[in-house]
């Protein structure tokens, strides 16, 4: 059976080009970067060329890109380490309710440790309130993290003026741009952004390493003792191979970025309309333009979203739900609870993120399968009938 990708917001594959770049790094230049002779300071120059890859993406300098080993730990990193960094100064956070848990358990976390934290409401669409923003900073206020794309509904929030505000009140802004790296033009200094976690795997790198951007003159505490890597801010051997990785996985991405993204936003938008087309009682979820460019999450009235999921697996299709059924909750997503779904209605939610593979005949595949099981589900649904 052919295998159907939908989920690139899970992970991607990693491109042939990346693959190619990475492997004389397992075996040939597999040197400590720690290292003073010549294969160590061969991988030493990959880090280096890779950090330049990485600030060429963001438009920032090389010694402001810190490596580690995903999004998670980055947005870790980014929110203890200037919460610890600064607690003389305030205790008070801001974030929103439809961040990564990667964000809300971090944030958890240091709530048990004093620090307050502000979770800010979003509207129908996702969107944080500017106002109420402003309203819930205080003098005690030391950093707001503000997720840049939303991962289940694609909601891109308005990170430039974030950042703006928090200029002007002399506030840390951290943005998760786990699923924004590679799907929007990212300028950090343009943004205001002093903070900024990503994950190579969401752009067509590999798993197992990420990176974080820190404001040159940005104080924060490394969570992490041993040796002096990473400017003594990440210790630990580097995973060169995958830094490598990561360095040509985002220059392929912005060097083929107004490519990818017209292919991607078409496929999205031509989904989107043959689902509304062909079955009736859907919803989507999230802003319809002001989204990642390969988003879509519908949501199916009568149908729960798990059954919907394993019905597709059974035709070769991967997609996700917005039901968290699979990871052995119940519970629906918090995300699509925070924009007001009913639990019924976030149940029946889909969400299929196109990536390069993807072809308009796939998507053709992808909707008559689901007018199929749409139909079929519906049937069986006491909800529906």
């Amino acid at each position: 059976m052919d295998i159907r990708y939908f989920d690139h917001a899970a992970t991607t594959a990693v491109k042939e080009e990346v693959l190619k770049e990475m492997l004389p790094y397992f075996s040939i230049n597999y040197g400590n970067a720690s290292s003073i002779y010549s294969i160590g300071r061969n991988s030493k120059r990959a880090l280096d060329n890779a950090r330049m890859q990485v600030a060429m993406a963001l438009n920032c300098s090389p010694k402001e890109i810190y490596f580690t080993g995903c999004g998670s730990e980055s947005d870790n990193i980014a929110l203890k380490g200037i919460a610890y960094a600064n607690k003389h100064k305030g205790n008070h956070i801001i974030t929103s309710k439809i961040e990564h848990p990667a964000i809300l358990n971090t944030c958890k976390t240091l709530e048990k440790e004093g620090f307050i934290v502000t979770y800010l409401n979003v509207d129908e669409n996702g969107f944080i309130s500017i106002d109420e923003l402003k309203a819930a900073i205080t003098n005690k206020t030391i950093l707001i993290s503000i997720m840049f794309a939303n991962n289940e509904i694609g909601t891109i929030q308005p990170i430039k003026e974030i950042g703006e505000i928090a200029r002007l009140k002399q506030i840390y802004f951290h943005t998760d741009a786990v699923q924004a790296v590679g799907n929007v033009k990212i300028d950090v200094k343009e943004m205001g952004i002093d903070l900024l976690s990503m994950s190579a795997h969401k752009f067509y790198g590999p798993k197992g390493v990420g990176a974080l951007y820190v404001k040159e003159g940005i104080n924060f505490n490394k969570l992490q003792d041993g040796g002096h890597q990473e400017k003594d801010k990440r210790a630990g051997t580097e995973n060169v191979a995958g830094i490598v990785g990561l360095g040509k996985a985002i220059e392929i991405a912005y060097r083929n970025f107004d490519k990818y993204n017209e292919k991607l936003t078409t496929l999205r938008d031509y989904y989107i309309s043959q689902v509304e087309k062909k079955i009736p009682e859907v919803k989507l979820n999230g802003d319809r333009t002001k989204r990642l460019p390969g988003n879509a999450n519908i949501s199916f009235k009568g149908i729960e979203g798990e059954s919907l999921l394993l019905n597709l697996d059974m035709k070769g299709i991967c997609a996700s739900s917005g039901s968290a059924c699979s990871t052995g909750s119940l519970n629906p997503s918090h995300v699509l609870m925070a924009i007001g779904l009913p639990h019924e209605i976030a149940h029946g939610s889909l969400r299929t993120t196109f990536g390069d593979e993807n072809t308009r005949e796939d998507i053709d595949y992808l909707v008559e399968s689901l007018v199929e099981i749409v139909a079929k589900l519906r049937d069986m649904s006491p909800m529906w009938k």
